[in-house]
């Protein structure tokens, strides 16, 4: 991994901070050509592409590779992943601002919250074209 931008002070916030980057490596890379982005309409004024849903998918590998015994909630898709009776829910925007992607405005980012027993304890907000935290 490399090093973090500030010290992380729980292996949790590292364990975010890593899906978030590897995450935004991903979207960077599709963002720099729109063309393949492949948008869906999920509501109206609501759009999906398929960088959101690899996204997605990265991030919730990263997290339970990590942490098995936890549960992921992410936006794009409506199933629970990992272990549905978890105290230990991540939850998870793989692009926030997915509007801003799909017409090349670079303000979007990552999310990623950790809440343990229905608190937070954890949370991540990545600027994706920044690379800040």
């Amino acid at each position: 991994m490399d090093e973090l931008p500030f010290p992380a002070t729980s292996p949790w916030l590292a364990l975010a901070l890593r899906a978030a980057h590897a995450a935004a490596a991903l979207i960077r890379e599709a963002a720099a050509d729109l063309a393949t982005l492949e948008v869906r309409l999920k509501r109206p004024n609501d759009f999906v592409t398929r960088v959101d849903v690899a996204s997605e998918r990265l991030i919730v590998q990263t997290l339970l590779d990590a942490e098995p015994g936890h549960a992921v909630m992410g936006e794009e898709q409506a199933a629970l992943h990992g272990n549905p009776q978890a105290d230990h829910v991540w939850i998870v925007d793989p692009v926030d601002g997915t509007v801003n992607l799909i017409h090349g405005i670079p303000a979007y980012a990552v999310s990623i919250a950790l809440a343990v027993g229905g608190r937070l304890e954890v949370g991540v907000v990545l600027d994706v074209q920044r690379e800040e935290v």
